[in-house]
């Protein structure tokens, strides 16, 4: 390249360039396909993902791409820090600007620093949090979170968050969906097509015909185990979600345990929540769809219990085994993924708290023996003070006498 590939480093959120964990990249033909080899700054030999050595600051980066021997930077992930990149190929038409419906799909659920990567062809996403256990490549979509690294161009997408966002309950779910689970690929052509079934609303879901007017199913959704949840996000609260997108799909899920997958009362009842925007009008993916059809779509796709009501008994508002409706198990998952990173967050907290709790400790005792020390010497000082005006005094006493005296014995003589 005759030009460095980073036009606008400052686009580049601080939380990576900060950190000493960027290498240079250079384009070479290896097996007759374009390659980007790792490049150590400043010296131009070959750089590992493994080795802190050979990597360096990233203005230190930036600068050797403007030698012959860069093309661009690009950021290494180790185990002692919390980015993940989410590396989406072969998804975009440079020329067009047409994009994938499932990049569309993983970039909004992300919503975290998104760039355009190099080719022009793909996208990069970068947020905070943990890589699942399992596979982290499925078709176009590669997760990294150590030893890989990842060129950064600056070429922000419009509409993403300038910053590195904490996503995980985003992270778990899209590495379910489109990485570990092998059925992804026929339950998105599923999805697809139940977009175009206008005689079957619950294509895709429940073949019970649930059959609740609004207001009955609305009762029994706030009198289930899990009402105040569901009342939570009626009224629009997201206190406990990473994004009022993650809070979106909570409601939806729920909606769609006792809709029966119903996408048209999904969509009315949705739209009397307190979770209602614009944006859920707003067209965001290629094939014509709009925020609050493809939540719905993923929500019922992601579902997989729905609200059985028993003929025998129209009062009935539990599943047939007797247990509490819930929305299934990928809602039920992403709860446990969520609890058990809030409470490594936490414990992690409360191990920073101590340490900085041992550390202040451990400073106000030694400013106490400062003070002490420094009372005694200013004690000290005080004393001497006083032995010294103690001094004074008395000698200008016995000045004032002898001169008394002298005064006295003159004054005899005088008169």
């Amino acid at each position: 390249m005759s030009e460095p590939i980073v036009d606008e480093p400052e686009a580049i959120p601080e939380t990576l360039r900060e950190r000493d964990q960027w290498v240079c990249w250079r384009e070479e033909e290896r097996d007759g396909k374009p390659t980007k080899i790792p490049v150590t700054p400043g010296d131009g030999g070959f750089a590992s993902a493994t080795e802190s050595k050979t990597w360096a600051s990233f203005e230190a980066a930036l600068n050797y791409t403007e030698t012959a021997q860069a093309d661009g930077v690009g950021f290494v992930f180790t185990d002692d820090d919390p980015i993940v990149g989410v590396d989406l190929d072969d998804c975009r038409d440079p020329e067009a600007d047409d994009v994938d419906d499932a990049a569309l799909d993983i970039i909004e659920r992300l919503d975290s620093y998104t760039e355009v990567s190099p080719s022009g062809t793909g996208y990069h996403v970068l947020i905070t949090g943990t890589l699942p256990d399992g596979r982290n490549r499925r078709g176009s979509v590669e997760l990294y979170d150590t030893a890989r690294f990842f060129t950064v161009t600056g070429d922000h997408v419009e509409r993403t968050p300038t910053r590195v966002a904490r996503r995980q309950d985003a992270l778990t779910a899209i590495h379910r969906e489109y990485v570990q689970e092998a059925e992804r690929d026929t339950a998105s052509e599923s999805e697809q097509r139940g977009g175009a079934d206008d005689e079957s609303p619950t294509s895709g879901a429940a073949d019970v015909d649930v059959d609740l007017e609004d207001e009955d199913l609305l009762e029994k959704a706030r009198n289930a185990s899990n009402g105040e949840k569901f009342e939570q996000l009626w009224n629009g609260n997201t206190v406990g979600y990473e994004s009022q997108s993650e809070a979106d799909m909570a409601l939806c899920c729920l909606l769609a345990f006792w809709t029966g997958g119903d996408r048209t009362q999904m969509d009315r009842l949705f739209r009397q929540s307190g979770l209602l925007r614009e944006k859920w009008d707003e067209v965001h993916y290629a094939d014509g769809s709009t925020y609050g059809e493809k939540t719905i779509e993923r929500a019922i796709a992601t579902t997989s219990e729905f609200y059985d009501p028993d003929p025998d008994d129209e009062t009935a508002d539990d599943t047939p085994d007797g247990s509490s409706p819930d929305v299934g198990a990928a809602d039920s998952e992403r709860s446990r993924a969520y609890l058990a990173e809030k409470n490594r967050l936490l414990s992690e907290r409360v191990d920073e708290l101590e340490a900085t709790l041992a550390e202040k400790t451990e400073r106000i005792d030694a400013l106490e023996a400062e003070i002490e020390r420094l009372t005694d010497e200013l004690r000290g000082q005080e004393e001497e003070s006083q032995g010294e005006h103690v001094a004074t005094a008395s000698e200008n006493s016995s000045e004032s006498e002898s001169a008394s005296l002298l005064s006295r014995l003159f004054g005899g003589r005088s008169e």
